[in-house]
């Protein structure tokens, strides 16, 4: 009987004191750097123990240290400045007054956003090789067998810290792709796999890319996969994760463009696992897609639906979770299907919809539910 692994898409709550230290460096305030080094170390091995009493296979570190999944790269690489345009998703546009409160109430992370102003290049890798220390130890420390570590792809990044240098959108790319490259091949040489984590092939279509067709989206999520590929290019596709989501927020949702048209973009991506949301109410009915199309799924591509949500605190059913990984291992076998989660619990650091608790009991739903799936 082949068991059927479990994972997440990598973020997960922060403790306040890490939100604190976080904020701390994001605001140019003081503090101590040797404080600030121990609390990341002890809060990753928390929530590597955490992930491993909820059941979860394949860990990560929560992305403690990081502001958020896509921003983080300011603060290691040369080029950003200012601030960058907010884009309010077009299904909340449609919705003012829902989006007035979201606002409001706390809904919206307020972080800085800067532009690309200049040449963008590493600061070098250390503090990525600290989040590797600090990551291994809690896995030698709790028994965790396999773990992986988030880096932000090309293209999200220049979805979130928009360009003022370079010439064309092409150009940006293509910086990012080369700087961003090294980052890729450090985490995957310390043992782990990497995940890109890339809404920007479903979520810029209704943030940045508005005026376009479908069709013609396709062409730009085509040369965001074209840049990303190009940064693995010295990677094995065995060690890599990618993930796609349409924004990790409640809302309509009704602007998403659908699985349907994204399904072979995601495909080309030079990953062996990819990971999508099927547990938001606007996709749940896509695991279709995939049923429809299995013969056009790479015999090495494994699943990783995302069978619990991550932006209502409601804690699903094992049974709900076991109907959800039997779907897809009914298309492609248990041994190609890893659960997952729809997207991060902690996207952005000291936000979340999530309660903290509730988050790990949301993985141990999951886990058990894999588990009865497996049975």
């Amino acid at each position: 009987m082949t068991k059927v692994l479990t994972t997440h898409t990598g973020s997960l709550p922060r403790t306040q004191d890490v939100v604190d230290f976080i904020f701390a460096r994001e605001n140019g305030t003081a503090y101590d750097q040797q404080a600030f080094d121990a609390t990341m170390t002890a809060a990753v091995a928390d929530t590597v123990q955490k992930q491993v009493a909820a059941g979860v296979d394949i860990v990560s570190d929560g992305e403690t240290s990081k502001i958020s999944y896509a921003t983080y790269v300011k603060d290691r690489y040369t080029g950003f400045d200012g601030d960058s345009p907010r884009n309010a998703p077009a299904d909340l546009k449609q919705f003012p007054t829902f989006l007035k409160r979201l606002a409001e109430g706390g809904g919206t992370p307020q972080y800085a956003r800067p532009m690309c102003v200049g040449e963008v290049r590493s600061k070098g890798q250390g503090e990525l090789e600290k989040d590797i220390a600090n990551l291994k130890a809690a896995m030698a420390e709790h028994g965790a067998q396999r773990g992986f570590m988030n880096a932000a792809s090309p293209g999200v990044i220049s979805l979130f810290l928009q360009n003022d240098y370079y010439k064309t959108r092409e150009a940006y790319l293509a910086a990012l792709a080369d700087a961003m490259k090294a980052e890729y091949e450090t985490i995957v040489a310390a043992g782990l796999d990497v995940q890109l984590d890339c809404p920007d092939l479903a979520l810029s279509r209704h943030m940045l890319f508005n005026d376009l067709s479908d069709d013609d989206f396709l062409k730009v999520a085509a040369s965001h996969v074209e840049a990303l590929n190009h940064a693995l290019s010295d990677v094995p596709a065995e060690k890599v994760r990618v993930h796609i989501c349409w924004g990790n927020y409640e809302g309509p949702h009704i602007c998403d463009i659908p699985m349907a048209k994204m399904f072979d973009t995601l495909m080309s991506t030079k990953s062996r696992y990819v990971l999508f949301e099927t547990s938001n109410p606007r996709h749940g009915h896509e695991w279709a897609v995939f049923r429809d199309r299995a013969a056009d799924i790479p015999a090495d591509k494994v699943l990783v639906p995302g069978v619990v949500d991550t932006t209502t605190n409601f804690v699903e059913h094992p049974d709900l979770v076991a109907e959800r990984v039997e779907r897809f291992v009914d298309i492609v076998g248990a041994d190609r299907v890893i659960a997952g989660s729809d997207c991060g619990f902690g996207t952005f650091a000291g936000f979340g919809a999530i309660d903290p608790q509730i988050a790990y009991a949301k993985l141990a739903a999951m886990s058990e539910g894999a588990a009865r799936a497996t049975a």
